[in-house]
């Protein structure tokens, strides 16, 4: 629940950055944008990779395996 709660606030920010970047910016402004974009950008990605790698896991591990 939380992972999707947070992965759902960096969507959001995602698509207000790039709402952003379509707008007339200075130069600075558009240097944070496109940083803040970034840094939303790959906290979604290892939030993503995070929960896949950890479903992976919970799914190969049965009741069979002496690692679960």
């Amino acid at each position: 629940m939380i992972a999707d709660n947070s992965a759902r606030a960096h969507h959001i920010n995602i698509q207000r950055y790039h709402l952003l970047l379509q707008t007339t910016l200075t130069e600075f402004e558009r240097q944070f944008v496109e940083r803040r974009l970034r840094e939303e950008q790959s906290k979604l990605k290892m939030l993503v990779s995070s929960r896949s790698s950890n479903l992976h896991h919970d799914q190969s591990s049965g009741p069979d395996d002496p690692a679960g």
